[in-house]
């Protein structure tokens, strides 16, 4: 089970009708907002797409400017990833196959253009048999 805190922002003129929908969604659970349009929330998913899922809910209810992930946890998916680096190489194979040119390497470290939801699914099914 994942875990994940979120900011919302919105205006503050629209806050008490955001909260109320963030209160009324099925995809979050409301915890705490101020007067500046800062709403705490957290939502649950059995992997990280399920957590995108309810991010992009929460991201359509209106007047919500950003809904921003700010922590996640996830005692499973972590132990699953710590197995997989444990029992690793310390260089991926395919750095040491020379019949793969450089821009067949899947790069995962920038998440400013990242396909997130496909990310994910490669992330959930880390470790996992297929």
């Amino acid at each position: 089970m994942n875990i994940s805190s979120i900011v919302v922002q919105t205006v503050p003129k629209y806050i008490d009708e955001v909260v109320q929908s963030l209160k009324e969604c099925e995809a979050c659970d409301y915890h705490m907002h101020d007067e500046k349009g800062r709403i705490i929330i957290t939502i649950e998913g059995n992997g990280v797409s399920e957590e995108l899922e309810k991010l992009h809910v929460i991201e359509k209810i209106p007047h919500v400017i950003a809904a921003d992930m700010q922590m996640a946890y996830s005692e499973d998916e972590l132990n699953e990833h710590m197995e997989v680096i444990n029992n690793a190489d310390v260089v991926p194979k395919m750095l040491n196959d020379d019949s793969i040119t450089a821009r067949n390497i899947i790069y995962n470290g920038d998440l400013k253009k990242k396909d997130l939801e496909g990310f994910a699914k490669t992330f959930d099914n880390t470790g996992k048999k297929r």
